[in-house]
């Protein structure tokens, strides 16, 4: 594939850019010394809060991880600058989970261990965050996925089980499967469905929830072809050679980034969109993805049936705070905000807020400030976290990529479709 290595560029500038705040002092003291820009004494147990943050690093994923730390130095610039938490410096560590869960496990026992992290945030695999839960209880530290999409990981770990260690501020698999189902259920002409999908927990929950949901509002539809990709695939011919077998007029597509763009690619050179109707790309709203597709957009190579959505779109909402963050974020970085980077933007924040608001850094104390916390942000001025599972709760759009002329790229744009989150959320007790 074809990549530019502009996000591996933005990450080594990046690292150089967190370290040197931590050597200098700009914009947030200089790390170590009790102390925010502002001057004011540290009121903690700790001289600094420090966040170990990891995501996909390297590889067709990289620009994911590139955004979670983008997301996060921003955050902790504003803040630091603003006289940090209680007068405390934000400090950060990052690291790649090469989207392996004992890596991601291994990052986060070096955090706490070594780093002396009070709380990790991150991670793009459902895989790597269904393994750090236990452990992040383990160690007595909060763990704030701001990516990883499995419903497992708020419903079972935190509803069923108990773990208080967890929470996500990122929709989770809802916003691919359930709120997909609600809008194309109501498009008669779609009767024959098929996947494309990520070989893991994430892309096999996603088609089993989104079958399950159109299932209850349409008894006319059929589930024809299931085609599973593992990470690292170049090659998606043959699974579009499967798929296309059975004559699907309905593809929901699961990998994402890198992948995402190489299977469009393929598929367009393959003929696929003379013979669907509608291409539904979960993630594809991504800027990585939709920088990749934007020539292809442009000449109408999908013919106007690459739908897509993203658990933030740039585009979405339309309020003074994610316009300012998104314009910011693009003075800062020379890149448009994805998901990744608004998720951990948030975290941090939210991480700013329990702990001001508790006045400590000890774990229970913290915990009972993030249950019901509510906190404007760029995923809208309503988010908030819901108590009983520790999920983050705001409405993203589902629409069709078109070509922008403000943006100068592809987008998530046109024909857009928004739930409220009662709609398409799953609540407690999660009954069937």
């Amino acid at each position: 594939m074809d990549r530019s290595p502009r996000p591996l560029l933005v990450l080594m500038v990046l690292m150089l850019l967190v370290a040197a705040c931590g050597q200098d002092g700009a914009p947030g003291g200089e790390a170590g010394d009790g102390q925010a820009a502002d001057g004011e004494e540290c009121q903690l147990e700790d001289d600094e809060v420090r966040v170990g943050v990891q995501g996909s690093m390297s590889g067709a994923h990289a620009d994911y991880g590139a955004q979670i730390e983008m997301g996060a130095t921003m955050a902790a610039e504003e803040i630091n600058a603003d006289g940090g938490v209680l007068g405390c410096p934000i400090e950060l560590e990052f690291a790649d989970t090469e989207l392996d869960p004992e890596v991601g496990t291994t990052n986060a026992r070096r955090f706490v261990n070594e780093f002396g992290a009070h709380f990790v945030v991150g991670v793009d695999s459902s895989g790597v965050a269904l393994a750090l839960a236990p452990v992040m209880e383990e160690l007595d530290r909060i763990f704030i996925a701001t990516h990883a999409a499995t419903e497992k990981l708020t419903e079972v770990a935190v509803f069923e089980e108990g773990n208080e260690s967890v929470f996500r501020v990122s929709v989770p698999v809802y916003q691919d499967a359930i709120a997909a189902a609600l809008v194309f259920k109501d498009m008669p002409e779609l009767t024959r469905f098929a996947t494309i999908g990520a070989d893991y927990e994430y892309g096999r929950t996603a088609w089993a929830m989104f079958k399950e949901t159109l299932s209850q509002h349409r008894d006319d539809v059929e589930f024809v072809a299931e085609a599973w990709a593992p990470f690292l695939t170049n090659d998606f011919n043959p699974h579009i050679s499967t798929v296309m077998a059975e004559d699907p007029d309905f593809l929901f597509v699961t990998p994402w980034a890198g992948e995402a763009v190489t299977l469009l690619r393929q598929a367009q050179g393959a003929g696929v969109f003379d013979s669907i109707d509608v291409w539904w790309q979960a993630m594809g709203g991504s800027v990585d993805v939709l920088e990749g597709v934007t020539e292809s957009v442009q000449a109408d190579a999908y013919q106007g049936k690459l739908w897509a959505t993203g658990r933030y779109l740039f585009n979405y909402p339309d309020t003074e705070r994610n316009q300012r963050f998104v314009q910011t974020f693009r003075e800062r970085f020379d890149r448009l905000p994805n998901y990744s980077a608004a998720t951990t933007y948030t975290a941090i924040q939210a991480i700013r807020a329990a702990v001001a608001e508790a006045g400590s850094l000890e774990t229970d104390a913290v915990i009972a400030e993030l249950e019901g916390l509510q906190l404007p942000s760029p995923l809208g001025d309503e988010f908030h976290i819901r108590a009983e599972d520790h999920q983050g709760v705001y409405s993203v759009p589902v629409g069709r990529v078109v070509y922008d002329e403000e943006f100068g790229m592809a987008c998530v744009c046109t024909d857009l479709t928004v739930f409220e989150p009662e709609e398409y959320y799953r609540q407690p007790p999660f009954e069937s």
